[in-house]
């Protein structure tokens, strides 16, 4: 009997510990550690989003004359090929008066809401500083994360999936 006590008390801890979820700790961490639960990753081609004609218009959902930068898989680090982007919207943000700059950070659909909520601030911050060292001056600067919410395309190729690692730029109204 007193077997049985101990083996059902056993079951019960094990059950209640096995169904609890944490959100992924991403500090001091700049790509996604466990990216093969997702099968194979897939990386962003800067040429793509450029400054090469036609490119820059071809793929930005920023507005108010800013440009999208754009990030690799579970990267929130700012890539030397959208350099020219970041100082074309730090210009931008420097002649807008005093008008707030929204930062908005988004994911493609992989991984949890909570890891792309996080990642989506971590890209927004990470704009938002680069342009700080610029000159913008911070104060007129708010960043926020959608997460994987605001797709800009829906399709299922890893062209669309790269379209979404994105943080787009707008003044705030």
């Amino acid at each position: 009997m007193q077997k049985l006590m101990i083996s059902a008390v056993a079951a019960s801890l094990l059950a209640l510990t096995g169904c609890s979820q944490t959100a992924p700790d991403m500090a001091g961490k700049n790509n996604v550690s466990d990216a093969n639960q997702f099968g194979d990753t897939v990386s962003i081609d800067e040429n793509k989003y450029g400054n090469e004609a036609g490119a820059g218009s071809r793929f930005n959902s920023s507005s108010d004359g800013f440009q999208s930068i754009y990030f690799g898989f579970g990267d929130y680090g700012i890539s030397g090929g959208m350099e020219s982007r970041i100082n074309s919207n730090a210009g931008v943000a420097n002649n807008a008066g005093g008008s707030q700059v929204k930062i908005e950070g988004n994911c493609d659909e992989f991984g949890t809401d909570e890891y792309n909520y996080a990642l989506g601030l971590k890209r927004a911050k990470a704009v938002k500083d680069a342009i700080a060292a610029q000159g913008v001056n911070t104060d007129k600067m708010v960043i926020v994360s959608f997460g994987e919410s605001n797709p800009v395309c829906h399709e299922p190729t890893d062209e669309c999936y790269e379209r979404n690692r994105r943080v787009d730029l707008r003044l705030a109204r």
